[in-house]
């Protein structure tokens, strides 16, 4: 007798309730039983209930371990600080996973790349340790490390702290390589900073080798970030698994989705002991909300993924694949896949999971 998944369902804000709504149907298209628990967050939350994230929320993805959420809006500058963020320090999702991979017929000069990010999600400067400008705790802040480092800070600075510590950089690069050895995957390379940030990226790149001799069978190598960022434009196909400190995992997830065609084909999962939240890298562009115009393939592949942690690998497998066939065709795709924008033979959000559930079918 089937299993029945009991999962909690975010569908998000801007065009998160739309895409969310197609990805609910492939995965319903595959046979996998989910008995979903809705929970709105965002910006629509937050003018009603003064929070963009209620415990409600929080308290569903505990009850469930496992949620998927569509894409929600974080303010630029100013407003509410991102749920994806309060998310991950809540729930301890230390591990936010992007995997890769270029899909034949896609938009893209680089047809070899296949690469998993792991990115530590955290700490460093997105653990929200920020004193705001002209404050008299970033007043405090300016003063103590003046004192202590001899260096003086301008008194109208604003002030963010990053923090790198052994626990948290040992248990990512434990998940990196766990996630290589359980996938095939041959080789994990640690990215860091350390030739000038010693003491914070000098202790990830000090930690990882550490950890890495106990992985006899992976290859483990470093890479400075600047330097990273160039290998990958020029040949990506030589990297496997990336460990990233979580600014840099943020950069990278997204140059590395521009390597495949973009954002719309960029998966996501924020991961830790007991939870998983699945999401896709892409914003919620409320520019395009109710217009059935977006892309829904990234999150479709997130759903992949969350298939996938729950042990429904044949479902996984083939949606993967219908999906893997819509691209290859360019035919029942968004404007973002098309050779350009204006393609009048473009589909939109919802016929693309019109027609990967009919080759589900």
């Amino acid at each position: 007798m089937a299993v029945t998944h009991n999962i909690t369902l975010i569908p998000g804000d801007g065009t998160g309730p739309e895409i969310t709504e197609a990805v609910v149907r492939v995965v319903e298209a595959t046979g996998v039983k989910i008995d979903w628990e809705v929970q709105n967050a965002g910006t629509d939350v937050y003018e009603s209930e003064g929070n963009p994230l209620p415990p409600r929320v929080i308290d569903s993805i505990r009850n469930n371990k496992v949620a998927i959420k569509g894409p929600v809006t974080t303010p630029v500058g100013t407003g509410f600080r991102s749920v994806n963020v309060t998310l991950r320090q809540e729930l301890d999702l230390y591990s936010c996973l992007r995997p890769c991979k270029y899909y034949t017929g896609a938009r893209s000069l680089y047809p070899k790349v296949d690469l998993v990010i792991v990115r530590e999600n955290t700490e460093d400067l997105y653990a929200g340790i920020e004193f705001e400008k002209g404050t008299q705790n970033a007043l405090d802040v300016i003063d103590f490390i003046s004192a202590k480092s001899g260096k003086n800070i301008r008194k109208d600075s604003g002030v963010s702290i990053k923090p790198i510590s052994v626990f948290c950089t040992e248990r990512i690069v434990r998940f990196a390589f766990d996630y290589a050895r359980a996938n095939g995957r041959k080789k994990v390379t640690s990215v860091h900073k350390a030739n000038i940030m010693k003491f914070s990226d000098g202790l990830f790149l000090e930690v990882s080798r550490e950890v890495a001799t106990h992985y006899p069978d992976i290859e483990f190598e470093d890479r400075i970030i600047d330097n990273m960022c160039m290998q990958l434009v020029q040949k990506p196909e030589l990297y496997d698994v990336l460990v990233l400190p979580n600014l840099y995992g943020d950069i990278v997830s997204d140059l590395a989705a521009g390597l495949i065609g973009g954002l719309g084909l960029a998966p996501g999962a924020n991961i830790g002991d007991n939870y998983a939240v699945f999401e896709a890298t892409h914003g919620s562009a409320p520019k395009y909300k109710g217009l059935n115009k977006v892309n829904p393939i990234a999150m479709m592949l997130s759903a992949i993924m969350m298939l996938n942690y729950i042990n429904e690998r044949d479902a996984a497998a083939r949606l993967d694949k219908a999906i893997a066939d819509i691209i290859k065709e360019g035919r029942s795709v968004t404007y973002d896949m098309k050779p350009t924008p204006s393609d009048p033979t473009a589909v939109g959000t919802s016929q693309v999971a019109d027609e990967i559930i009919r080759r589900l079918g």
